[in-house]
C-alpha cells in the first residue's frame, strides 16, 4: 500500500490532501478508490480512501510503530553537497529520533538565516519522504543549524543520556572504546546522543568542550569513516542491538 503524509493532525471522516501530496498522487498514478496508508508524522497510520476533489477519506485507525527501542539522536558537523540529503535520508531510514546540523571550525558548509530555513525544509521533506518509503509513522525532528560550540554550551545536563563522540581524542584511537563494548553497557531504552565531525574532523577546542560536556569518545574500527558515514555506521549498530534484545514476535 502507497504511503501519504499529511501535516495537519488527521481525524474525522476526511480531510484535504495537501499540495506535496497531491503532486506525490499524481506521479504514483493513483485513482480516485485507491487505499493508501496515512500518517501525519506524530505516530500510527490511517487506513484511506481517495476521493474526489483532493480529498482522502480516513477508514480506520493503525496504531503500528516501526521506532527504535530507544531515542537516538545524531549531532553532525554538516558535509557538503548532497551528502547531508544522503545523511538525512539514511538517519530517516535506521530511525533516528533527531538530528541536529552543526557548523564546525572545519567545516566546509556555512548556514544562516534565510538560506538555513531553506535547508532546513528541505532536509524536512527529504526526512518525510523517507518516512513514506521505510514505513515510519514519526518523522524526525531537524534541530536549527547551530554552531557546534554554542550547541555545546546551551546543552542541558545529561539527566541519563548516553552521550559518545566518534572521534577517538587527539586522533588517540586507544582512548576510545570500540562501538560494540560501549552498547552493550547502555541500559534498555537509555537514550543516546552522538556527536561526529564534519568532513575535516573535529578540532582540538571543540573536542575538549565535548568532553567537558560528557561526551565519551567511541571507536567504530580501525578505517577511516566520511563525514556521513560515521554517524550512521553508530545508529546501525544501535539498531542492531535494539532489534537483538526484542523479544520474539
Amino acid at each position: 500500500m502507497h504511503r501519504l503524509f499529511l501535516p495537519a493532525p488527521l481525524s474525522g471522516a476526511s480531510v484535504d490532501l495537501s499540495a506535496q501530496a497531491c503532486r506525490h498522487v499524481r506521479a504514483l498514478r493513483l485513482r480516485e478508490g485507491d487505499e493508501v496508508a496515512a500518517f501525519d508524522g506524530e505516530g500510527g497510520q490511517w487506513r484511506a480512501r481517495l476521493l474526489p476533489g483532493d480529498r482522502l477519506e480516513l477508514l480506520d485507525f493503525d496504531p503500528v510503530e516501526r521506532e527504535l527501542g530507544r531515542q537516538v539522536e545524531l549531532a553532525v558537523g554538516m558535509p557538503a553537497n548532497e551528502r547531508m540529503d544522503w545523511l538525512v535520508e539514511k538517519a530517516t531510514e535506521l530511525g533516528a529520533r533527531a538530528v541536529a546540523p552543526l557548523m564546525c571550525a572545519r567545516g566546509v558548509l556555512r548556514l544562516e538565516g534565510e538560506r538555513a530555513q531553506r535547508r532546513l525544509a528541505h532536509w524536512r521533506g527529504v526526512a518525510i519522504a523517507a518516512c513514506e518509503q521505510c514505513g515510519r509513522n514519526r518523522v524526525p525532528e531537524l534541530r536549527e543549524v547551530a554552531g557546534l560550540q554554542a550547541w555545546l554550551r546551551a546543552l542541558p545536563a545529561p539527566a541519563g543520556q548516553a552521550r559518545c563522540l566518534l572521534a577517538a581524542p587527539r586522533g588517540d584511537a586507544a582512548a576510545a572504546r570500540p562501538v560494540a563494548r560501549w552498547a552493550a553497557a547502555l541500559r534498555p531504552g537509555q537514550p543516546v546522543l552522538a556527536l561526529s565531525g564534519p568532513e575535516g574532523g573535529l578540532d582540538e577546542a571543540e573536542i575538549d568542550a565535548a568532553l567537558r560536556a560528557g561526551f565519551e569518545p567511541v571507536s567504530l574500527g580501525s578505517r577511516t569513516l566520511r563525514a556521513e558515514t560515521a554517524p550512521l555506521a553508530l545508529l546501525a549498530a544501535l539498531a542492531g542491538l535494539a532489534e537483538s534484545d526484542a523479544p520474539p514476535a
